[in-house]
């Protein structure tokens, strides 16, 4: 009773609660009417929170004019002296002891030889500009080439100094001539005279600076090339035991066309290897090079900028790339960084170097004992190298008269075919005694038509072709022995800069094509060229002429290859149609100097006297030579077994 009594309580209590609730809560009404005056309390706030900030705004760009109002008076009121004082503090705490030689007025030299057009800048003291006066640039204007863009050609040396990092293409430097101050202008190399040109970064003190010193010949493309400091050891970190050196260049672009042959990219040779090695060509890398350096290159087709280390570079990373430039003639960019090593504990330290801006000239660049030379491209097999290293003795014996280009090729492929006749001869010689062995030969493919018989029939042929006096060999191993020799040519023409912009009868460049007829992009083409469309007539004319003397077309297993050699000559005319019209006219010359050869043959070969020399050896007893004893002998075992297989 007394639960219920409780419960009943505890309800009555719920029900006055919910009614208060219920009676006591706003209507619609009043709940809209106090959401309308919340929103515009908030409203009120936002408002009065922008207006402060615009006021705090106002305030704070008042107080910043009047201190920069403050600040003009202060400097208003400071003397000259000391505001010249201040500034000269603030230089100082940015370049320390080379303080004096950040501000200067940025001057140029123009150093000339028989070769060279070299202008020194005093911002950096590096090269600005280098003109090669004996090569020009494709086209109408014939400019003198030069070797690098010269708005974004970048030279610095870094080191660490007094606690700042030095980059030397910050400050002016000052000249120097034979170790005297220089005030003048422009200077002249003569012939078998050099000259030395020094561009000096001075300190505060006149014992402790840094230059970079030019030994300049009258005639050559390589110019000694020393980094030299001096009372530095107290001023450079004494934990610094190699100086950093960052060298970029944007190559621009010398010839008319390029081709897969260019091999543009940066060449180095390292100090205890033969070989040289250089970047990807025709891709974007970057290479990082742990070992001592002997030189490092920037190589275009024809050209080449090279640093050399007469000590050796500690190690290297470098670069090619292709980037978007203002530049319409912009080619390629390479750069270098390079760790050149640094006598911490010398008071006096100088770092030879050398500087080739030049051809890349096979006998100029062999000159130097460097292995410049095998920067050119002649072949990786070292047989290939071998044979272009004689033609390219020949190529220049011939040029040395002063003979167009045209005829010098002429000259040299007659002499190199006169070479090859020997090899000539002997493979036209068997390709006439297989002719007259025709005959027999089919009488032998008849009389052993059988798989099983193979062996009895390659003995009977064997047996045959030593009483013509010919071996199986003969044919394919004369044509094998000139490969080679085609190969190394295919290399040669190309990087020969002798041909560079020579004319010859229509062509006016033989180490470009020679386009006589040009029009829209089409199948990889734009134009065509008429030393290659020769090429491929004359190869055409001598694929129809040999086949007709091999009689291809009544031998069944040559006939698949019967329209491949036709096809290959067009396949041939689609690559070389962009290469060298010197290479086309060399095998041209080569096509009309073989029919001429065959007709020759043709008069000294008598293929009746080849027959009746054969038919003489018949009746002779031939000696068994040891691999026709052994040919016998495997016949006679291949016999037995075949009979134990009848027998099982």
């Amino acid at each position: 009773m007394k639960n219920k009594s409780t419960l009943i309580g505890f309800a009555l209590i719920a029900a006055i609660l919910f009614g208060w609730m219920y009676f006591m809560s706003p209507s619609k009404e009043e709940r809209e009417k106090q959401m309308h005056i919340q929103d515009s309390i908030r409203q009120a706030r936002i408002e009065q929170a922008r207006a402060d900030s615009i006021r705090n705004a106002e305030h704070q760009q008042q107080a910043m004019a009047l201190a920069q109002a403050a600040d003009s008076v202060a400097k208003a009121d400071m003397d000259s002296a000391t505001l010249a004082q201040h500034e000269a503090d603030a230089l100082r705490d940015k370049y320390g002891i080379f303080v004096g030689a950040s501000q200067g007025e940025e001057r140029t030299w123009t150093i000339e030889n028989n070769k060279q057009r070299l202008t020194f800048n005093s911002k950096g003291g590096f090269l600005k500009k280098v003109e090669l006066k004996d090569y020009y640039t494709y086209g109408e204007d014939s400019l003198n080439v030069i070797m690098f863009d010269t708005a974004t050609v970048k030279f610095d040396l870094s080191f660490y100094a007094q606690n700042r990092v030095v980059n030397t293409s910050q400050f002016y430097f000052v000249p120097y001539v034979d170790g005297k101050p220089y005030t003048g202008g422009d200077l002249t190399v003569a012939e078998g005279d050099s000259l030395v040109f020094a561009l000096r970064l001075s300190s505060d003190n006149p014992q402790q600076y840094l230059e970079y010193v030019y030994t300049i010949c009258g005639d050559n493309y390589m110019m000694d090339f020393d980094i030299r400091t001096v009372g530095m050891k107290d001023v450079i970190a004494t934990n610094v035991d190699y100086l950093s050196l960052d060298w970029a260049i944007d190559m621009m672009k010398q010839e008319k066309s390029t081709d897969r042959f260019a091999d543009e990219s940066v060449y180095y040779r390292a100090l205890n290897d033969k070989d040289v090695d250089h970047l990807k060509v025709n891709k974007d890398v970057e290479e990082n090079v742990n070992t001592k350096l002997k030189w490092i290159s920037f190589k275009q087709r024809f050209f080449c900028n090279v640093i050399v280390a007469k000590e050796g570079f500690d190690n290297a990373k470098m670069a090619v790339s292709t980037r978007q430039s203002d530049n319409p003639r912009y080619y390629k960019s390479m750069s270098t960084n390079i760790s050149i090593p640094y006598n911490k504990d010398a008071e006096i330290n100088t770092i030879p170097m050398s500087l080739y801006f030049g051809p890349n000239h096979f006998k100029t660049l062999r000159s130097y004992k460097l292995g410049l030379q095998d920067q050119i491209n002649l072949g990786s097999f070292f047989l290939i190298r071998w044979i272009n290293y004689g033609v390219i003795a020949v190529f220049n014996w011939l040029s040395q008269y002063g003979w167009n280009y045209g005829i010098v090729i002429l000259i040299l492929t007659i002499i190199i075919k006169t070479l090859l006749f020997p090899l000539a001869f002997k493979s036209y010689k068997s390709s006439a005694i297989t002719r007259v062995l025709k005959p027999e030969m089919e009488a032998i493919n008849e009389k052993y038509p059988k798989q099983e018989d193979a062996m009895k029939k390659q003995q009977a042929v064997m047996t045959l072709q030593k009483q013509a006096g010919v071996s199986p060999a003969s044919g394919c191993l004369p044509a094998l022995l000139q490969f080679p020799i085609l190969i190394a040519i295919f290399r040669f023409f190309p990087a020969s800069i002798e041909l560079r912009q020579q004319p010859f009868l229509w062509a006016d460049d033989l180490s470009t094509y020679d386009s006589i007829v040009e029009f829209p992009r089409f199948l990889g083409m734009d134009h065509l060229s008429l030393f290659t469309i020769l090429m491929t007539i004359t190869t055409l004319i001598y694929t129809y002429v040999n086949n007709k003397q091999m009689d291809v077309s009544s031998n069944p297993q040559m006939k698949p290859m019967k329209w491949m050699m036709y096809l290959m000559p067009i396949m041939f005319f689609a690559i070389f149609n962009n290469y060298s019209a010197g290479l086309s006219y060399y095998y041209m010359l080569v096509n009309i100097i073989t029919f001429i050869q065959m007709f020759i043959f043709r008069k000294m070969i008598n293929e009746d006297k080849v027959r009746a020399t054969i038919e003489k050896n018949k009746k002779k007893p031939q000696k068994k030579s040891g691999f026709m004893k052994r040919l016998e002998e495997a016949q006679k075992q291949q016999a037995k077994l075949q009979q134990q297989q009848k027998r099982h």
